[in-house]
């Protein structure tokens, strides 16, 4: 049996932990044909979306989330590989077969699982479904959404005041609503700040299929072609794209700032690091570790959970002692962050 322990206070700001903890691998792909879970109750299972885990950002955020809650309960894990070209029909087979085990919560990372779990959650009512970065209406699903405009914006301001050139970059991954978010955040921030940067944009693909978010060769690319624009500080929200853009800055001797986990932290980017002036961040793990806990405690999270800069759901880094060193910048983040929390700032969620 699992244990029923009481939910902790905090719903969001746990912090990442080292991904040390190895999880327990794959399933099989089963149909889920039948109704609610099998007679074996198991933990926390996610699903990963393009890019997969090793992306040193969105994904292995939420595998630090896995992580710790392996750890504070004992229990077993899952965390499953997406392929090559699939399809909503992978994406269902795969949550139906989770929740099919046992496995509970099953969370999918990543809005592409929104039409699949709206077709496979009604199916396992005594499941309770996650999903990240997309709403999907369902009494046992919790949609764990980031306003990645706030600290986007909070990316905007250090790239103005870290910029010597007066030119700044952004590289989406994909061209689509989510990251619109991001780049809408950065572009006031850094109008807000010095109205005399220009932002230099560019998305690597109009569809994720396209590999937008899965290849740092096409990141590369597009940072050197902004960097060859004078952009002295480029910030990425491409998934494991955003490796190019963090080595062709590094290569140039210029600012990349990281997305979704503390880049600058990351044991695969340590040759950049030094490059990495600051990351604009979601606790995705956080919100993943909410999740499992409120399993735990008998009384699990469900509707649009959205994690802000006000409950520190999203955020700036400072781990690199550089940070510290932009003339003006940890001022000009902090007063940017509390007219965020106190409304007198209003940030746009498209550019």
């Amino acid at each position: 049996m699992r244990r029923i322990p009481r939910l902790t206070s905090a719903v969001v700001g746990a912090a990442s932990l080292a991904l040390a903890v190895t999880a327990c691998g794959g399933t099989s792909s089963e149909d889920g044909g039948d109704s609610g879970a099998s007679k074996e109750d198991l933990g926390l299972a996610i699903a990963y979306d393009i890019g997969g885990k090793g992306d040193q950002s969105f994904n292995d955020a939420a595998y630090a989330g896995l992580t710790q809650a392996k750890k504070k309960y004992g229990y077993k894990t899952a965390d499953i590989e997406p392929t090559e070209g699939e399809t909503d029909a992978d994406k269902e087979q795969r949550l139906a077969s989770l929740a099919k085990q046992g496995y509970n919560p099953v969370i999918g990372v990543g809005f592409a699982y929104g039409p699949a779990m709206e077709a496979v959650a009604k199916d396992y009512p005594d499941v309770t479904f996650g999903i990240v970065d997309s709403v999907v209406e369902g009494k046992n699903v919790a949609s764990l959404v980031f306003a990645e405009n706030e600290a986007s914006y909070l990316a905007g301001v250090a790239a103005a005041k870290a910029t010597t050139s007066k030119t700044v970059g952004f590289v989406g991954g994909v061209d689509v609503p989510l990251i619109h978010k991001f780049e809408a955040g950065y572009k006031q921030g850094v109008a807000d700040t010095d109205p005399k940067v220009k932002v230099v944009s560019q998305y690597l693909t109009q569809t994720a299929e396209e590999g937008g978010f899965s290849s740092p060769d096409k990141g590369k690319a597009a940072a050197e072609g902004q960097i060859e624009k004078k952009a002295d500080v480029v910030y990425q929200a491409a998934g494991l794209s955003g490796q190019g853009v963090i080595e062709a800055a590094a290569a140039a001797k210029v600012w990349a700032i990281g997305v979704d986990s503390d880049q600058y932290e990351q044991e695969a980017l340590a040759a950049y690091k030094d490059s990495i002036l600051t990351s604009a961040l979601k606790d995705i793990d956080g919100a993943v570790l909410a999740l499992a806990e409120s399993v735990e405690d008998g009384e699990p999270l469900s509707g649009t959970r959205t994690f802000d800069l006000k409950s520190d759901g999203v955020g700036l880094s400072e781990s690199n002692p550089e940070f510290a060193e932009v003339a003006g910048l940890k001022d000009a983040v902090a007063k940017a962050k509390e007219g965020i929390v106190s409304g007198s700032i209003k940030v746009r969620t498209e550019p």
